[in-house]
C-alpha cells in the first residue's frame, strides 16, 4: 500500500511516499519559508536531491508543486495519483473531539476548523492540506492523524487548569500537548535502544520552529509543555511560549490592542522573531558569532527556559534515564543542545563537547562518561508514524 504522508507545519511542508507495511520511503520532500519568495523546495528520490527555490506564497501553492512533482516523469515516483490509497494528515489539535487516528469525513473537517483559534499556526494549514488532497488523489482514503491523541494519557492534575471546574466540564478547557506524533516516535526509539528497563523516565525535547517538550513515564505521556494551543512553553520561532497572563492584560487595557492584536504578536512576532528580529536558529547563531547581542541573548534565553522544564519534569518523573533531543533544532544545533544541558551536574546530565558536535542520522548518545543520564540525539521521522498509524486504521 502507497501511503502519502503530508506534514504541514507554520511554514513548512513535509511529504513523503512510504510503501507500507515495509515502511519502505520512495521519496522525501521538503517545503521550507512557506509565505516567502524565496522558499526552498527540496525532493529526494534514491539518494538523489533535486532542489530549486521558487515563490510560495502559501500552503496551497506548495501541495500543488509536490502532487506534480510525485507524477514527473524523470524524478516522480507513481504514474497516476491513484496509486496513492492512502493520504496521512498531520493534524495539530483534535481538541476533545478526536483521541485517536481517523478517516476524514465532512464532519471532521468542520471540527477541525472549528479548532483553528486554537492552533491558528497549523489547524488551517492542515486543513488545506486535506482539502486539496481529496481534489488530486480522489480515490485515496484522506486520514488525520492528531499530535494531541498521544498525551491523553496525562493525569488530571497535568491537564486540568486552576479555574472553575465548569470550564473543563463545559467548555473542554484544558491542556492538551502537541507534537504527540513526534515525541511518541522518539521515545519508543529510545525505549528500543536502551531497553525498556533502563527507559522507564524519559523527557523528550522537541526543537523546531515550534518547541515542546515531554515527560514519558513507562511509554506514556504524562506532561507536556504546550497546552490549550501550541503557544506556550518552551520559546518558539515566533511564539513567545510562557508569558504572565497580565501583559495580556495590560496590552489590552493600557496599550489599546484587541484579543486579535495580541494573539497575532504572541503567535506571530514574538519568540526568537520578536526577540532578534530572526525566526530561523541558523540565522540566529550565525548573527550571535558576529557578536549580535540579541541574538546571543536570545539563544541564552531559550537554552535557560529548556533547563527550567528539565528540572520540572525530573521533579514529576522522580528522576530522569535519558534526554532526548529531535526535530529540526534539537538534531542539527550542538549549540542549542549545550545551552539546554548547561550547569545540569546536579541531575547527573553532563554533555560531552566533542560527541555533541558530531552529526549523524542515526541515534548516538551525546553525555560524557562521567553522566549518569543518557542524553541522546534521535532524529525524529513523524511521517513513518504516521503512515504506521494510517496502515493500521485500514487494516
Amino acid at each position: 500500500m502507497k501511503i502519502l504522508v503530508l506534514n504541514a507545519g507554520s511554514s513548512s511542508l513535509k511529504y513523503q511516499v512510504i510503501e507500507m507495511p515495509s515502511e519502505q520511503v520512495e521519496c522525501v520532500g521538503l517545503v521550507e519559508r512557506i509565505g516567502m519568495d524565496d522558499a526552498i523546495f527540496t525532493h529526494e528520490i534514491q539518494n538523489n536531491e533535486y532542489s530549486e527555490t521558487l515563490p510560495v506564497l502559501d500552503h496551497k501553492t506548495g501541495l500543488k508543486k509536490i502532487a506534480n512533482t510525485l507524477l514527473d516523469a524523470k524524478i516522480g515516483v507513481i504514474n497516476s495519483v491513484d496509486e496513492i490509497e492512502a493520504v496521512g494528515h498531520r493534524v495539530v489539535h483534535g481538541g476533545n473531539k478526536f483521541n485517536k487516528t481517523t478517516i476524514v469525513n465532512q464532519e471532521v473537517k468542520d471540527n477541525i476548523r472549528e479548532l483553528f483559534s486554537l492552533a491558528p499556526l497549523h489547524n488551517p494549514a492542515n486543513l488545506t492540506g486535506i482539502e486539496i488532497a481529496e481534489t488530486i488523489f480522489t480515490k485515496a482514503k484522506q486520514i488525520a492523524i492528531f499530535d494531541t491523541a498521544f498525551h491523553q494519557t496525562m493525569p488530571k492534575e497535568a491537564y486540568q487548569y486552576a479555574i472553575k471546574n465548569e470550564y473543563l466540564e463545559t467548555h473542554n478547557i484544558r491542556a492538551y500537548g502537541f507534537h504527540g506524533t513526534s515525541h511518541k516516535y522518539v521515545s519508543e526509539k529510545a525505549r528500543a535502544y536502551l531497553g525498556t528497563e533502563n527507559s522507564k523516565k524519559l523527557i523528550t525535547i522537541h526543537l523546531g520552529n515550534g518547541c515542546s517538550m515531554s515527560a514519558i513515564k513507562d511509554g506514556k505521556s504524562i506532561e507536556n509543555s504546550l497546552g490549550f494551543g501550541p503557544m506556550n512553553g518552551l520559546i518558539m520561532g515566533t511564539r513567545s511560549g510562557d508569558i504572565d497572563q497580565s501583559v495580556i492584560f495590560y496590552m489590552m487595557n493600557k496599550l489599546n490592542k484587541t484579543a486579535d492584536e495580541v494573539a497575532s504578536l504572541l503567535n506571530k512576532e514574538s519568540g526568537m522573531m520578536g526577540l532578534t528580529g530572526f525566526s530561523d536558529l541558523r540565522e540566529i547563531s550565525e548573527q550571535a558569532d558576529k557578536g549580535n547581542e540579541d541574538c546571543q541573548n536570545a539563544l541564552a534565553f531559550a537554552g535557560y527556559r529548556i533547563r527550567k522544564y528539565i528540572g520540572s519534569y525530573i521533579s514529576v518523573l522522580n528522576g530522569v534515564d535519558a534526554l532526548i533531543f529531535t526535530a529540526g533544532i534539537g538534531e542539527n544545533s550542538a549549540v542549542m543542545r549545550a545551552l539546554a544541558c548547561k550547569n545540569l551536574s546536579v541531575f547527573g546530565i553532563d554533555l560531552d563537547a566533542d560527541q555533541n558536535n558530531i552529526r549523524s542520522k542515526e541515534v548516538r548518545e551525546i553525555q560524557s562518561k562521567k553522566a549518569k543520564v543518557k542524553i541522546l540525539v534521535i532524529p525524529t521521522n513523524e511521517e513513518i508514524e504516521i503512515a504506521k498509524q494510517a496502515y493500521q486504521l485500514l487494516a
